[in-house]
C-alpha cells in the first residue's frame, strides 16, 4: 500500500522552513493550492509516524485509514498554526510544522489503535480475526525513505 505514496514523496520533497513559512501563510489566506502543497509535503513525516507507533500487522490491517485521518488533521492543523509564535522572552521562534503536528499526529495513532483492539478481549482473538497466526507476508518498508530522525 506505501508504495503507492512514493511518487508524491518523490515529488513533493521536504522544505525549508522559509518556504513551509511561506506556503502557510498563503493557506492561511485561503490558498488551496498551497494548503494542498504543504499536505503533499508532509505525507512522509505522516507515514514515518505511522511506521514509528504501530506494530507491522496493525499497519497492514489499519494503516490506510490511519493515513487518511492524518491527512486530514494535517490539513485542519494548518489553519491554527501560530507564524508569529514567541519563546518566553518573547523573540520570534519559528517552528517546523512537523515539531506543531507531531504530537496530535501520535496521539491520533494511538488513540485509534487502542479504539481499534478494544473492540478484542484478547492479541489472540485478534489474530484469530485476521484469518492467521499473525505472519501475514508484510510488505518490507524501507525507513530510510521516511527517516525524519
Amino acid at each position: 500500500m506505501w508504495k503507492t505514496y512514493h511518487q508524491i514523496i518523490s515529488k513533493y520533497p521536504k522544505i525549508s522552513l522559509e518556504e513551509e513559512r511561506r506556503l502557510i501563510l498563503e493557506a492561511q489566506k485561503g490558498s488551496k493550492k498551497s494548503k494542498d502543497e504543504i499536505v503533499l509535503r508532509h505525507i512522509s513525516f505522516l507515514i514515518f509516524r505511522i511506521h514509528k507507533i504501530a506494530f507491522p500487522d496493525l499497519i497492514k490491517r489499519f494503516g490506510e485509514d490511519l493515513l487518511g485521518e492524518a491527512i486530514l488533521i494535517t490539513y485542519k492543523k494548518i489553519g491554527s498554526y501560530n507564524l508569529d509564535y514567541r519563546d518566553g522572552q518573547g523573540s520570534p521562534n519559528p517552528v517546523k510544522f512537523v515539531s506543531y503536528i507531531w504530537k496530535r499526529i501520535d496521539g491520533f495513532i494511538i488513540d485509534s489503535l487502542k479504539k481499534e483492539l478494544s473492540l478484542f478481549k484478547t492479541h489472540k482473538e485478534y489474530y484469530q480475526d485476521l484469518g492467521n497466526d499473525g505472519n501475514n507476508g508484510l510488505e518490507s518498508i524501507d525507513m530510510q525513505e521516511y527517516n525524519y530522525t
